[in-house]
Order: structure tokens, then C-alpha cells, then sequence
């Protein structure tokens, strides 16, 4: 038997206990639990845990969710099985969930105000409904990936004078982006309230919604991001439960005007998270979410107000995370103010990703205990076009 010790300042301590699918030399993919280095094969916890995905536990619902997490803060709290536990560096980790859909949202309004001036400059930066809804459009699930999936660089049509070109993409970008994966699933026809949020979601992932600026500049009008988005989108392999994220909940800003009825909430859903951005292991920015304009209880209010069922593994993210100072943009078309105003990285001045550039997105919160609890990390490498 072992005991787990987890030092001071683990961010996987026992307040966090974010869930994974990992593979140990000699077997299947299966769920298991980060405590401090070590991931616990949750087979010895439960049979529903040897599927290679955490859909069918998420399947199960809240009050199940809120059991196993009881009988797994008992299990690495005292001695677990030798053969359950593995170091985190021996162990191959997988996408956690099988993605049913995928939904992007636009939630910050510092990113979309940026942007709003970036691409209109003789208007008003936020577009008349912004303030009124969370904008969102629906992205493709099929490209969801893990990290560590290399980026194969996009190609596709771009502006031209007098006629669009074909061609890889030249302004290749990144978006640092918190994920909601739902667990209960709705029925179609019924609304999902805001009041229900934390019922619904099961956890959260880091995600980068990598983005091919000059495909997405041409096409996105009148319909919105297509290609310039669809190609790849990343996320974090551990899936950190919503039940641990109780002490890092806050009031969003100020949501002036009122929302409408339906998307105003009792218990603002406004996520203390502090996100970090390294561009070939340099330190670029450090976006906060707490900023964010809209919760992700209302979007997923917003999502399904209009009769759309959600699905288990369906994946909303919050659009891109930034705040009101230049470090703590998150994406690098507003870091570098549309490529006009380049950041150092390394001792060179950049602006969009080259070829073979490495991004890693990571994110901490405040824990039940007071220490700090991490989500580990999102991470890609850009490879050239074919």
C-alpha cells in the first residue's frame, strides 16, 4: 500500500483532485485522479472509471459526482493500492471526454472591445447586442484536441486586392480560453436556467482556440468565424471538478444594462481564475478570468434558452480572456495591436506565430483551504503548413 504525500504549495492537493484518462505501460486508457505527482487509477474506486472517457461517469449526474468525490478524498487520504498509483511523468495522458458539441463563446469585453477597434476603428468598439447577450458561434467538434497535438499551420482564402489568394496562413494566432465540460445532459425543447449551472457542469478545462487571423478577417463576414477557427482547438488534460471551485467564485463586473430575466443570476458564476501565457517559454501575458464580462452560467443559459438540448461531453468555452492592461491580453493580435506593436520573445520582436513556436497556456485558483489549486496546462507546437 501507499501513502501520497503531497508537499506545501502542491497545486494538486486535496482540494483540487482534477480528473484525467491516462495510460500506464501495459494498460488500457482509463480515468484516474491527480494527487500532487502521482495519478490514482480510479478503477479501485469504481468500474465506471475503466472506460477510456469520463463520459459515462459525468452521465451519471451531480449527486453522484459530489459521492465519488467523497470516496476519493477518503482513498488518497489514507493508503491506496500500489499498483494504483503512478508518477505523473510515467503515465501517457488522453483527451479526457468525448466531445459531443462545441460552442465558443465571446465573453470579454476588454478582448472585445480590443478587437471592436482593432477591426472598426471609425465605430463603436462593441456591436449594438453585445452588452444584451453572451455571442457566441458554433465550433467543430471534431478538431477538439489534446495537448501536446502538434498545430499544423491552416491554409485557405485571403483578402487580396482586386481578388482573394490561397495560401497558409500568416497570421497565426492564439486564444487563452477557460472550458465548461457539461454533465447532465437537457432534453430538447428544455431551457437550461442559469440557477441550474452547477448541476449541469461537471468541470474545466484550459483550452486554446487557435486562430488563423487573415482566413478569419475575409470570411467571417456576414456569418461569422468559420475556417479561420475550425482547424484546432486545444485542451488541457485534466478536468478539474466545479465542486472544487467554490472558494475561487465572485461577482462578474458590473452588467450594465440588466440582463434580461433569463440570464440574470442569484449567485453570480464569475470564476476567480489566473491564467499565464508562455510563447517559447517566455512569460507573455497574464490574463485574469474574474474580468470576464458574462458567467458561464449564462452562457449556458443563453445556449439553450432557445430549446437546445445539451449533451454530455458538450464543451462551451468563454472566447478569449483578457483584461484592461496590455500584459494581460489573451490573444496576440491585441498583444501586439494587430502586429503594429511587437513583443520581445527571446531577444526578437514578434507579432503572429512561425513555424515550429511552442504555446502553453496554464491557470491557477484559489483552493477550499486557501492554498492555490492548478489546471495544469494546454500546450501546442506549431508545424508548417502542407
Amino acid at each position: 500500500m501507499t501513502r501520497i504525500t503531497i508537499p506545501e504549495g502542491s497545486l494538486f492537493g486535496r482540494d483540487n483532485l482534477p480528473y484525467c484518462v491516462f495510460s500506464a505501460p501495459g494498460t488500457s486508457p482509463r480515468v484516474g485522479v491527480r494527487v500532487a505527482d502521482t495519478v490514482v487509477d480510479l478503477t479501485v474506486v469504481d468500474d465506471v472509471f475503466a472506460a477510456p472517457s469520463l463520459n459515462p461517469f459525468m452521465a451519471q449526474g451531480h449527486a453522484r459526482w459530489v459521492e465519488v468525490r467523497e470516496r476519493i478524498l477518503d482513498l488518497v487520504s489514507g493508503e491506496v493500492p500500489d499498483a494504483a498509483v503512478h508518477p505523473v511523468d510515467a503515465v501517457t495522458l488522453h483527451m479526457p471526454f468525448e466531445v459531443a458539441d462545441f460552442v465558443d463563446f465571446y465573453a470579454s469585453e476588454h478582448h472585445a472591445s480590443n478587437l471592436g477597434r482593432l477591426f472598426r476603428p471609425d465605430s463603436e468598439p462593441l456591436m449594438p447586442n453585445w452588452k444584451h447577450l453572451p455571442v457566441g458561434y458554433h465550433g467543430r467538434a471534431g478538431t477538439v484536441v489534446p495537448s501536446g497535438t502538434d498545430i499544423v499551420r491552416p491554409s485557405g482564402q485571403r483578402k487580396g486586392d482586386p481578388v482573394p489568394t490561397f495560401g497558409e496562413s500568416r497570421r497565426l494566432d492564439i486564444e487563452a480560453e477557460v472550458g465548461f465540460v457539461v454533465g447532465t445532459p437537457s432534453p430538447l425543447g428544455t431551457p437550461v436556467s442559469v440557477d441550474d449551472f452547477g448541476e449541469s457542469v461537471f468541470g474545466v478545462v484550459l483550452v486554446n482556440d487557435w486562430s488563423a487571423r487573415d482566413i478569419q478577417a475575409w470570411e467571417y463576414v456576414p456569418l461569422g468565424p468559420f475556417l479561420g477557427k475550425s482547424f484546432a482547438t486545444s485542451v488541457s488534460p485534466w478536468v478539474v471538478p466545479l465542486l472544487a471551485l467554490e472558494a475561487a467564485r465572485v461577482a462578474t463586473p458590473p452588467q450594465d444594462p440588466e440582463p434580461l430575466p433569463y440570464l440574470r443570476e442569484k449567485n453570480p458564476w464569475g470564476l476567480d481564475l489566473s491564467l499565464e501565457i508562455r510563447w517559447n517559454g517566455q512569460v507573455v501575458s497574464r490574463p485574469p478570468y474574474r474580468e470576464m464580462y458574462w458567467s458561464p452560467a449564462q452562457m449556458l443559459a443563453h445556449m439553450t434558452v432557445n430549446g437546445a438540448s445539451a449533451r454530455t461531453g458538450d464543451l462551451f468555452a468563454s472566447g478569449t480572456v483578457s483584461g484592461p492592461d496590455r500584459d494581460q491580453r489573451g490573444a496576440f493580435i491585441e498583444l501586439t495591436w494587430g502586429g503594429k506593436e511587437p513583443v520581445t520573445v527571446n531577444g526578437e520582436p514578434r507579432t503572429f506565430l512561425e513555424d515550429g513556436d511552442e504555446v502553453t497556456i496554464s491557470a491557477t485558483a484559489p483552493g477550499a483551504s486557501g492554498a492555490r489549486i492548478g489546471f495544469g496546462e494546454v500546450r501546442g507546437r506549431v508545424l508548417p503548413a502542407r
